[in-house]
């Protein structure tokens, strides 16, 4: 396996163009399979993730074809197979989205329960529950969901706590299905909207985009369209704090600041300064930063997915602070890895006490997930000697070139390639 060595010490500086966001590109690949046209897919990110899911979908009848690096074609058809294997969906929990696309396209679905980072249970008990509300058969053998359904019909459908994957799923579904389907407590994550905005090109009607209330009216058939996929706000956000951790001035490019509003205002508060435009954002040397608490949130709350990213500038600032994770249950596995650079960390079930500043010194490390992977990333920045991180395929899934994006902006960091 291919791991990172990185010599900390070094203040970043210059500009970093962000990706295509990750968690936008899959749901959107994924919505290929409700129309027979032609999806043109651009600012999809070149990460392990799309690779899988376009594999999958190549499995399902779907002709992807890449016109770029980061630019996809895809159409499909007819479905020429209904059953997503256990070697694929394993590693990438977001291979559940083809369910509910397979059950409404073609009738049938066999899907076998998700894997992806190990960072809790992250039940699809909703996803299912909703397609039953649908009018699907549902069964679950053999570690795989069965879903069967002549035609799905419109339904209300009240999510209990708030899902990203399931609003995504169900909203697909519910694009084909006869009558209207109304979505509540939906999530409002910027890529739910944008996959919304995707399937509205393809000729779908969606009301209350934005909202927690989604209203779909069902379509006999959807057609193709042309997209582009939005900025990763989490990489923008790992980048953030990467600049902040090392005390350097760095501007982001390609980024949409209103995706990262409780970010900006959560740094703007441990003393960094920062500056934004339509398209960009700086951020400036604002040390010595200040301890703040922080709890995870469903968006427009501060995301989950940068939690560990915090927790590590935490370690360099003045004082206590808490990290409350209110979304997974098992989200701080990289904590014993920060111990071993030198972190000050308590945990109590699910929230963490940092003691700062702590000098953090290099060390060997194991990534236990994708986020996790760049937590440790941006420890061994801030700390004194060489760090090695280990099974760095965690971070390929999510992350494009991020060791040569660090490396334009100042970063001793290489790849070693087993």
């Amino acid at each position: 396996m291919d791991r990172l060595r990185i010599e900390g010490g070094q203040t970043l500086a210059g500009q970093v163009r962000v990706s295509g966001a990750k968690n936008a590109a899959l749901p959107c690949l994924a919505a290929a399979l409700l129309s027979e046209g032609e999806l043109i897919l651009d600012n999809v990110p070149d990460v392990w993730d799309v690779g899988t899911l376009t594999r999958l979908l190549g499995d399902l009848g779907t002709r992807c074809e890449r016109l770029g690096k980061h630019r996809w074609s895809l159409s499909t058809p007819e479905i020429t197979n209904s059953e997503a294997p256990y070697e694929l969906v394993k590693t990438m929990r977001a291979s559940v989205l083809v369910l509910g696309p397979l059950v409404a396209r073609s009738g049938s679905a066999r899907v076998s329960l998700p894997g992806g980072c190990a960072i809790g249970a992250r039940p699809i008990d909703r996803h299912l529950e909703g397609l039953r509300r649908l009018g699907a058969e549902i069964r679950l053998e053999h570690g795989y969901v069965e879903a069967r359904a002549e035609k799905l019909r419109g339904a209300e459908i009240s999510f209990e706590d708030v899902t990203v994957t399931g609003t995504e799923n169900l909203l697909m579904a519910a694009c084909l299905a006869e009558g209207t389907t109304v979505l509540r407590n939906a999530a409002r994550e910027p890529e739910v909207d944008d996959l919304a905005q995707l399937l509205i090109a393809m000729g779908a009607q969606i009301e209350g985009v934005g909202t927690r209330t989604l209203t779909i009216h069902g379509q006999e058939r959807l057609r193709g369209a042309n997209h582009t996929v939005i900025p990763d706000r989490i990489e923008a956000g790992t980048y953030l704090v990467a600049a902040a951790i090392t005390g350097g001035k760095v501007t982001l490019e390609g980024v949409a600041p209103s995706h990262l509003a409780a970010v900006m205002d959560k740094l703007q508060k441990i003393g960094l300064r920062m500056e934004s435009g339509p398209d960009w954002i700086r951020i400036g040397n604002g040390r010595p930063i200040r301890a703040h608490d922080v709890v995870t949130e469903p968006y427009p709350g501060f995301p989950t997915d940068l939690q560990a990213q915090y927790m590590v500038l935490m370690t360099q600032a003045g004082g206590q602070s808490r990290v409350s994770e209110t979304i997974f249950e098992h989200r701080f596995m990289h904590v014993p890895e920060l111990l071993r650079m030198g972190a000050s960390i308590d945990l109590s079930g699910r929230l963490a006490t940092i003691e700062g500043p702590t000098p953090l010194t290099g060390a060997e490390v194991t990534a236990s997930d994708l986020r996790a992977s760049a937590s440790l990333v941006l420890a061994a920045l801030a700390a004194r000697g060489e760090t090695t991180i280990h099974r760095v395929y965690h971070l390929d899934r999510g992350y494009e070139r991020i060791e040569e994006k660090l490396a334009g902006l100042g970063a001793r960091i290489e790849r070693i390639r087993s």
